[in-house]
């Protein structure tokens, strides 16, 4: 299995003959019902937008011990309340409980009743915030610097179906993955469709636009990340890359695939192999499977 070199000194880079290798809730009887997940494989979410009581901005609940600890951690600013259940006493409740103290946010303890109302589901695991309505812009260095495992990010060069990134964010948000990260031009952005089929993933995973999509490769490079592009032609299978470390995967549009500058930031390349009579895969499945693997790979 190739396995990324070090990234102290010199980075090498593959020779073109073939050595490159794939590699609040408001007190109130009115308030606008959540729609529920498609599907219950997702843990942590987005409940539909909160109705905002005077001179508030308009809020949002989202819910699950991932997300909440994520929007606490990486834009406490936009956290009003968090809802805890006084019924949970273990060692994540604490966590959540002494990092909203630390950053100040009011700290509501409720029963299981009361939240499984709040947002229409018991799948909330005892936790819900309600954070400001309006997205964030967030820096590709705040995500790097606030990980506390090998980074596993998901970058996707010019997809242009908001149907495709909302299905991408999903992938994204149920392996784990800590980022999405697309440019600014020739892609679809966080549209409302994409938000849509998104399924509440469009909140609990950073979704994150550049300027420069080559430049924030770099970026991520020499903060130890290697970058893996995934290209039919490739060589080397995704199953044989090593991915125990921080990596990011890399995919293309739909039918172009990667640009040519993208594909030369690239440390490796790797391939899906194709054991059928097509000849490609949608974006969302592709990423899936890379995601998939590099957990595989690192036990989890």
């Amino acid at each position: 299995m190739a396995k990324p070199p070090s990234r102290s000194g010199s980075r090498s880079r593959p020779s073109e003959d073939g050595a490159r290798a794939a590699r609040p809730p408001v007190r109130g009887e009115h308030r606008p019902k959540p729609k529920r997940h498609e599907t219950a494989a997702v843990d942590e979410a987005v409940a539909a937008d909160v109705s905002a009581d005077a001179g508030r901005p308009a809020s949002r609940l989202i819910y699950g011990f991932h997300a909440v600890l994520g929007k606490l951690k990486r834009d406490p600013e936009a956290v009003f309340e968090l809802y805890l259940s006084s019924q949970r006493q273990d060692i994540r409740a604490r966590e959540v409980q002494q990092l909203a103290e630390a950053q100040g946010v009011r700290l509501i303890p409720s029963e299981s009743d009361r939240l499984d109302g709040m947002v229409g589901t018991r799948r909330h695991q005892g936790v819900i915030a309600r954070i400001d309505g309006r997205h964030r812009e967030l820096k590709l260095a705040d995500v790097l610097e606030s990980l506390d495992e090998p980074a596993l990010l998901l970058v996707l060069d010019g997809v242009q179906d908001p149907h495709n990134l909302g299905a991408c964010l999903r992938v994204a948000d149920a392996v784990g993955a800590h980022a999405v990260i697309a440019p600014k031009d020739r892609a679809v952005g966080l549209n409302a469709t994409a938000v849509k089929v998104a399924s509440g993933a469009a909140d609990t995973v950073p979704y994150i636009t550049v300027t420069n999509l080559a430049r924030a490769l770099r970026e991520m490079q020499e903060a130890g990340v290697w970058i893996i592009g995934a290209a039919g032609e490739a060589e080397q299978s995704v199953f044989d890359v090593d991915q125990k470390g921080p990596v990011a995967w890399v995919l293309g549009a739909e039918g172009d695939g990667l640009r040519r500058l993208t594909r030369d930031t690239c440390d490796v390349l790797a391939k899906i192999p194709m054991l059928g009579s097509v000849e490609s895969l949608n974006v969302s499945v592709a990423s899936g499977i890379c995601l998939f693997e590099a957990r595989r790979q690192r036990g989890a």
